[in-house]
């Protein structure tokens, strides 16, 4: 994982830091809890300027989220709805829904996603489908990332040779994010099961 991001750092410096984290945003298996202190390190090398490693970090960012979020917009609200009805145990007034709690809780949900795993990149899809200003977006998106990428780069400049212990803790709250999708995920599945068989119960009676 890090021979790639350490060539690519080599060669382009603080702009290749920049180029991971976009594409971070688009594979989210690339994690920037790697990403980002292993630029940190490097700044603390003298192989890179600090403030160039943030800033570059940052453009990657919103650069990646701007992806995701025109991905958003193609795709738009219809082609949602008629994706929702082809998946098995969603309905479209779940959209509706996640529609609706959007419109009331999107902006804090973009600046406060940009600091979850794996939500930092999924958010971005539904602030397209459901239009969000860009500007708007695109402020959101660079505050909550700057806060994100500088907290990780400092862990790593400050770590040294050691930044690789921000990955491990970190590692665990992923794991927790994680373990709470898929739990709430298959209460979601329990839940829609139970009012299919309640349905059919209904008709043969």
């Amino acid at each position: 994982m890090t021979e790639w991001l350490v060539e690519l750092m080599e060669a382009l410096g603080a702009p290749g830091a920049g180029i991971a984290i976009a594409l971070e945003n688009l594979f989210p298996p690339l994690p920037s809890e790697v990403i980002l202190p292993l630029a940190g390190f490097a700044a603390s090398q003298g192989e890179m300027d600090l403030l160039g490693v943030l800033l570059w970090t940052t453009a990657g960012s919103v650069i990646g989220a701007l992806a995701l979020y025109w991905v958003g917009a193609l795709l738009g609200r219809e082609r949602t709805l008629a994706l929702a009805a082809w998946i098995p145990l969603l309905k479209v007034s779940d959209i509706a829904k996640t529609e609706a709690w959007f419109l009331k809780h999107g902006r804090k949900t973009v600046f406060f996603g940009r600091m979850i795993p794996i939500f930092r990149s999924l958010i971005s899809v539904p602030a397209g489908v459901e239009r969000m200003p860009l500007g708007v977006f695109t402020l959101l998106t660079t505050a909550g990332s700057l806060i994100w990428n500088t907290i990780f780069v400092l862990a790593g400049y400050a770590l040294g040779e050691n930044w690789s212990l921000v990955e491990a803790y970190v590692g665990m709250g992923t794991n927790a994010v994680i373990a709470i999708v898929l739990l709430a995920v298959l209460v979601f599945a329990g839940v829609r099961l139970g009012e299919r068989r309640k349905g059919r119960h209904a008709l043969r009676g």
